[in-house]
Protein backbone atom coordinates (compact mmCIF):
# COMPACT_ATOMS: atom_id res chain seq x y z
CA UNK A 1 0.00 0.00 0.00
CA UNK A 2 2.87 2.36 0.75
CA UNK A 3 4.31 1.70 -2.70
CA UNK A 4 0.91 2.35 -4.28
CA UNK A 5 0.47 5.67 -2.46
CA UNK A 6 3.94 6.93 -3.34
CA UNK A 7 3.67 5.75 -6.94
CA UNK A 8 0.32 7.51 -7.33
CA UNK A 9 1.62 10.71 -5.78
CA UNK A 10 4.60 10.74 -8.13
CA UNK A 11 2.45 10.10 -11.21
CA UNK A 12 0.05 12.86 -10.16
CA UNK A 13 2.90 15.33 -9.66
CA UNK A 14 2.22 15.69 -5.94
CA UNK A 15 5.88 14.88 -5.27
CA UNK A 16 8.98 14.10 -7.35
CA UNK A 17 10.65 10.69 -7.20
CA UNK A 18 13.98 12.26 -6.31
CA UNK A 19 12.38 13.80 -3.22
CA UNK A 20 11.16 10.46 -1.85
CA UNK A 21 12.99 7.92 0.27
CA UNK A 22 11.61 4.59 1.45
CA UNK A 23 12.62 1.71 3.67
CA UNK A 24 11.39 -1.72 4.73
CA UNK A 25 12.78 -4.40 7.00
CA UNK A 26 12.47 -6.82 4.06
CA UNK A 27 15.11 -6.28 1.37
CA UNK A 28 12.87 -7.54 -1.44
CA UNK A 29 10.20 -5.02 -0.46
CA UNK A 30 12.76 -2.20 -0.56
CA UNK A 31 13.86 -3.27 -4.03
CA UNK A 32 10.25 -3.45 -5.24
CA UNK A 33 9.53 0.03 -3.87
CA UNK A 34 12.57 1.46 -5.64
CA UNK A 35 11.75 -0.29 -8.93
CA UNK A 36 8.11 0.82 -9.00
CA UNK A 37 8.51 4.40 -7.77
CA UNK A 38 12.00 5.38 -8.90
CA UNK A 39 12.64 6.73 -5.39
CA UNK A 40 15.72 5.98 -3.32
CA UNK A 41 15.80 3.50 -0.44
CA UNK A 42 17.61 3.48 2.87
CA UNK A 43 17.89 0.60 5.30
CA UNK A 44 17.84 2.84 8.38
CA UNK A 45 14.49 4.20 9.57
CA UNK A 46 16.13 6.87 11.70
CA UNK A 47 18.02 8.30 8.71
CA UNK A 48 14.89 8.33 6.58
CA UNK A 49 12.95 10.20 9.25
CA UNK A 50 15.74 12.69 9.75
CA UNK A 51 15.74 13.50 6.01
CA UNK A 52 11.96 13.74 5.57
CA UNK A 53 9.26 16.36 6.15
CA UNK A 54 6.29 13.99 5.61
CA UNK A 55 6.54 10.39 6.82
CA UNK A 56 4.21 7.59 5.71
CA UNK A 57 3.85 4.88 8.33
CA UNK A 58 2.74 1.90 6.23
CA UNK A 59 2.85 -1.03 8.64
CA UNK A 60 0.61 -3.65 10.12
CA UNK A 61 -1.00 -2.38 13.35
CA UNK A 62 1.17 -4.57 15.56
CA UNK A 63 4.35 -3.16 13.97
CA UNK A 64 3.46 0.52 14.10
CA UNK A 65 4.96 1.38 17.47
CA UNK A 66 8.11 -0.64 16.80
CA UNK A 67 8.69 1.48 13.72
CA UNK A 68 7.88 4.65 15.64
CA UNK A 69 10.42 3.77 18.31
CA UNK A 70 13.09 4.86 15.82
CA UNK A 71 11.81 8.43 15.93
CA UNK A 72 13.82 10.52 18.35
CA UNK A 73 12.53 13.72 19.88
CA UNK A 74 14.69 15.94 17.69
CA UNK A 75 14.29 13.78 14.57
CA UNK A 76 10.50 14.02 14.60
CA UNK A 77 10.04 17.64 15.60
CA UNK A 78 7.95 19.62 13.14
CA UNK A 79 7.31 16.65 10.87
CA UNK A 80 4.02 15.21 9.61
CA UNK A 81 3.36 11.50 10.24
CA UNK A 82 0.65 9.86 8.11
CA UNK A 83 -0.37 6.42 9.39
CA UNK A 84 -2.29 3.75 7.48
CA UNK A 85 -2.08 1.26 10.37
CA UNK A 86 -5.63 -0.06 10.80
CA UNK A 87 -7.22 0.52 14.17
CA UNK A 88 -4.32 2.50 15.65
CA UNK A 89 -5.89 5.61 17.16
CA UNK A 90 -4.65 9.17 16.99
CA UNK A 91 -4.30 9.13 20.77
CA UNK A 92 -1.91 6.17 20.66
CA UNK A 93 -0.03 7.53 17.66
CA UNK A 94 0.50 10.86 19.41
CA UNK A 95 1.49 9.08 22.60
CA UNK A 96 4.33 7.30 20.79
CA UNK A 97 5.34 10.26 18.61
CA UNK A 98 7.61 13.09 19.76
CA UNK A 99 5.80 16.15 21.06
CA UNK A 100 6.45 18.29 18.00
CA UNK A 101 5.29 15.72 15.46
CA UNK A 102 1.88 16.17 13.78
CA UNK A 103 -0.10 12.97 13.24
CA UNK A 104 -2.76 11.97 10.71
CA UNK A 105 -4.64 8.67 10.65
CA UNK A 106 -5.84 7.29 7.32
CA UNK A 107 -7.72 4.24 6.03
CA UNK A 108 -7.11 3.53 2.32
CA UNK A 109 -8.25 0.35 0.59
CA UNK A 110 -6.64 -2.08 -1.82
CA UNK A 111 -8.04 -0.65 -5.10
CA UNK A 112 -5.58 2.18 -4.47
CA UNK A 113 -3.10 -0.23 -6.07
CA UNK A 114 -4.75 0.51 -9.44
CA UNK A 115 -5.63 4.16 -8.77
CA UNK A 116 -9.24 3.43 -7.78
CA UNK A 117 -8.99 3.65 -4.02
CA UNK A 118 -11.48 5.00 -1.51
CA UNK A 119 -9.87 6.49 1.58
CA UNK A 120 -10.70 8.56 4.63
CA UNK A 121 -8.46 10.49 6.98
CA UNK A 122 -8.66 12.35 10.27
CA UNK A 123 -6.30 14.91 11.81
CA UNK A 124 -4.52 14.75 15.13
CA UNK A 125 -4.62 17.49 17.74
CA UNK A 126 -1.23 18.91 16.72
CA UNK A 127 -1.98 19.30 13.01
CA UNK A 128 -1.45 22.67 11.38
CA UNK A 129 -3.09 24.58 8.55
CA UNK A 130 -2.31 22.88 5.28
CA UNK A 131 -1.84 19.36 6.67
CA UNK A 132 -5.28 18.25 5.50
CA UNK A 133 -4.50 19.45 1.96
CA UNK A 134 -1.21 17.53 1.93
CA UNK A 135 -2.91 14.29 2.97
CA UNK A 136 -5.88 14.82 0.67
CA UNK A 137 -3.53 15.35 -2.30
CA UNK A 138 -1.64 12.16 -1.44
CA UNK A 139 -4.74 9.98 -1.09
CA UNK A 140 -6.54 11.58 -4.02
CA UNK A 141 -3.64 10.63 -6.28
CA UNK A 142 -4.81 7.01 -6.02
CA UNK A 143 -8.59 7.52 -5.85
CA UNK A 144 -11.18 9.23 -3.65
CA UNK A 145 -10.33 10.86 -0.32
CA UNK A 146 -12.68 12.24 2.35
CA UNK A 147 -11.96 13.82 5.72
CA UNK A 148 -13.99 12.51 8.66
CA UNK A 149 -13.95 12.78 12.46
CA UNK A 150 -11.96 9.97 14.06
CA UNK A 151 -15.09 8.46 15.63
CA UNK A 152 -16.16 7.47 12.08
CA UNK A 153 -12.89 5.79 11.07
CA UNK A 154 -14.08 2.36 12.22
CA UNK A 155 -17.17 2.78 10.04
CA UNK A 156 -14.88 3.65 7.12
CA UNK A 157 -12.94 0.46 7.84
CA UNK A 158 -16.16 -1.57 7.82
CA UNK A 159 -17.40 0.02 4.59
CA UNK A 160 -14.60 0.94 2.19
CA UNK A 161 -11.72 -0.78 3.96
CA UNK A 162 -13.40 -4.19 3.94
CA UNK A 163 -15.81 -3.39 1.11
CA UNK A 164 -13.68 -4.67 -1.79
CA UNK A 165 -14.00 -8.19 -0.39
CA UNK A 166 -17.79 -7.88 -0.35
CA UNK A 167 -17.78 -6.74 -3.97
CA UNK A 168 -15.45 -9.57 -5.03
CA UNK A 169 -17.97 -11.96 -3.51
CA UNK A 170 -20.74 -10.32 -5.54
CA UNK A 171 -18.71 -10.57 -8.75
CA UNK A 172 -17.94 -14.23 -8.08
CA UNK A 173 -21.61 -14.98 -7.38
CA UNK A 174 -22.82 -13.14 -10.48
CA UNK A 175 -20.32 -15.06 -12.59
CA UNK A 176 -21.48 -18.34 -11.05
CA UNK A 177 -25.03 -17.41 -11.97
CA UNK A 178 -23.94 -16.79 -15.54
CA UNK A 179 -22.17 -20.14 -15.68
CA UNK A 180 -25.27 -21.84 -14.32
CA UNK A 181 -27.25 -20.21 -17.14
CA UNK A 182 -24.80 -21.56 -19.72
CA UNK A 183 -22.10 -18.91 -20.17
CA UNK A 184 -18.43 -19.93 -20.36
CA UNK A 185 -16.64 -19.18 -17.08
CA UNK A 186 -14.19 -16.65 -18.53
CA UNK A 187 -16.94 -14.69 -20.30
CA UNK A 188 -19.20 -14.77 -17.25
CA UNK A 189 -16.44 -13.39 -15.02
CA UNK A 190 -15.59 -10.56 -17.41
CA UNK A 191 -19.23 -9.62 -17.85
CA UNK A 192 -19.84 -9.67 -14.08
CA UNK A 193 -16.77 -7.56 -13.27
CA UNK A 194 -17.50 -5.01 -16.00
CA UNK A 195 -21.13 -4.79 -14.91
CA UNK A 196 -20.12 -3.97 -11.34
CA UNK A 197 -17.50 -1.47 -12.53
CA UNK A 198 -19.93 0.21 -14.92
CA UNK A 199 -22.71 0.43 -12.34
CA UNK A 200 -20.33 2.01 -9.83
CA UNK A 201 -19.19 4.59 -12.39
CA UNK A 202 -22.82 5.44 -13.16
CA UNK A 203 -23.36 6.32 -9.48
CA UNK A 204 -20.18 8.40 -9.30
CA UNK A 205 -20.54 10.22 -12.61
CA UNK A 206 -24.29 10.92 -12.65
CA UNK A 207 -24.67 11.75 -8.96
CA UNK A 208 -28.02 9.98 -9.01
CA UNK A 209 -29.20 7.93 -6.04
CA UNK A 210 -28.67 4.20 -6.68
CA UNK A 211 -32.40 3.64 -6.29
CA UNK A 212 -33.08 6.00 -9.21
CA UNK A 213 -30.55 4.19 -11.41
CA UNK A 214 -32.01 0.85 -10.34
CA UNK A 215 -35.48 1.95 -11.40
CA UNK A 216 -34.12 2.99 -14.80
CA UNK A 217 -33.13 -0.65 -15.42
CA UNK A 218 -36.31 -2.15 -13.96
CA UNK A 219 -39.20 -2.31 -16.42
CA UNK A 220 -42.68 -3.54 -15.37
CA UNK A 221 -42.93 -7.32 -15.48
CA UNK A 222 -39.40 -7.62 -16.85
CA UNK A 223 -36.34 -9.70 -16.13
CA UNK A 224 -34.72 -7.26 -13.70
CA UNK A 225 -37.66 -7.05 -11.31
CA UNK A 226 -37.81 -10.84 -11.31
CA UNK A 227 -34.19 -10.97 -10.18
CA UNK A 228 -34.59 -8.14 -7.67
CA UNK A 229 -37.54 -9.90 -6.10
CA UNK A 230 -35.34 -12.90 -5.34
CA UNK A 231 -32.63 -10.69 -3.82
CA UNK A 232 -35.22 -9.08 -1.55
CA UNK A 233 -36.59 -12.51 -0.55
CA UNK A 234 -33.06 -13.64 0.34
CA UNK A 235 -32.49 -10.43 2.35
CA UNK A 236 -29.36 -9.53 0.40
CA UNK A 237 -29.73 -5.83 1.27
CA UNK A 238 -29.93 -6.65 4.98
CA UNK A 239 -26.95 -8.98 4.70
CA UNK A 240 -24.71 -6.24 3.31
CA UNK A 241 -25.81 -3.78 5.98
CA UNK A 242 -25.04 -6.38 8.64
CA UNK A 243 -21.64 -7.12 7.06
CA UNK A 244 -20.59 -3.47 7.27
CA UNK A 245 -21.84 -3.29 10.88
CA UNK A 246 -19.96 -6.47 11.85
CA UNK A 247 -16.73 -5.23 10.27
CA UNK A 248 -17.14 -1.87 12.02
CA UNK A 249 -17.61 -3.61 15.38
CA UNK A 250 -14.50 -5.70 14.76
CA UNK A 251 -12.48 -2.60 13.89
CA UNK A 252 -13.56 -1.04 17.18
CA UNK A 253 -12.45 -4.18 19.02
CA UNK A 254 -9.04 -4.09 17.34
CA UNK A 255 -8.65 -0.43 18.25
CA UNK A 256 -9.36 -1.16 21.91
CA UNK A 257 -6.85 -4.02 21.80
Amino acid sequence: MGTALVSGAIKAGVVKAEDVMGTDVIAAAREHFQKVTGATVNGEISELIEASDVILLCTKPQDAFVAMSHISGDGGAGKLLVSIAAGVTLENLEKHAPGGMRVVRTMPNTPALIGKGAAAFCLGSRCADGDAEVVRALLSSVGLAVQVPEKLMDAVTGLSGSGPAYVYLVIEALADGGVRAGLPRADALKLAAQTVSGAAEMVLQTGEHPAVLKDMVTSPGGTTIAGLSVLEEKKVRSAFISAVSAATDRAEELGRG
